[in-house]
């Protein structure tokens, strides 16, 4: 049963995916201000939203796993962690690739810029960390409360385009209060969102039952090693 439901979410995100694609690439106008290049926005801000959640997602399952002691809530935290590392590198490239042909750059110590690479970099710790610690205990406590300290970081980055004014834009989107784009343009990227964030569902269901067996594997090595 969990198969073909993983199955039929997956299937979803593809057929998503070509739908908008096709949209993007064949129906909808150059912008009349950047050209084509303004087409990556379909995926750089879908993008974003999904790290963002998951990275929201695993403040949370930390959060309940220093209250609970249930090892479910880590292995939760870290699958979303890296499935949420993923689309933030998305954003990253996404965004260099932009700049290149609209600021004449690959990178610019910008607000939003830079503190989304942080907040990338400390995440990317947070592997790092649990690949140093062997005890499952410690390892989950440890990481959750390093995935809490980063939190803030999240909201900075949310709200920075807003708080300094640099050379990235500010809100474009009318949910942040923006009204940059054309009449028409815009829903395409919550389209876009849907399919990114079933493809993270998928990735984050196979990271999960990963986690399942890895922790299955452990506790067989530990009893192993009790005798």
């Amino acid at each position: 049963m969990r198969e073909k439901v993983l199955y039929t979410l997956a299937a979803a995100a593809g057929l998503l995916l070509v739908r908008n694609l096709y949209m993007m690439l064949l129906i909808l106008p150059d912008e009349k201000n950047q050209g084509a290049i303004w087409r990556i926005f379909y995926f750089h801000f879908p993008a974003a939203m999904t790290a963002g959640t998951c990275a929201l997602t695993a403040v949370v399952a930390s959060a309940l796993y220093l209250s609970r002691r249930n090892l479910k809530y880590d292995a939760l935290a870290v699958a979303v962690t890296e499935v949420g590392l993923l689309f933030g590198a998305m954003v990253l490239m996404t965004g260099m690739i932009w700049a290149r042909i609209i600021w004449g750059l690959w990178w610019a110590w910008d607000a939003r810029l830079t503190s989304t690479l942080i907040v990338w970099l400390m995440y990317a710790s947070y592997l790092m960390l649990r690949r140093a610690t062997d005890d499952p205990n410690e390892r989950a406590r440890n990481s959750a409360v390093l995935s809490i300290f980063i939190a803030p970081g999240i909201f900075i980055t949310w709200k920075s385009i807003e708080w300094w004014r640099t050379i990235h834009p500010g809100p474009v989107i009318s949910i942040r209060g923006g009204g940059g784009m054309a009449p028409g343009m815009e829903s395409l990227a919550y389209w876009n969102l849907l399919a990114l964030a079933t493809l993270a569902s998928v990735l984050l269901a196979v990271r999960m039952r990963q986690e399942e067996r890895i922790r299955a594997i452990e506790s067989l090595r530990r009893a192993a090693h009790a005798f």
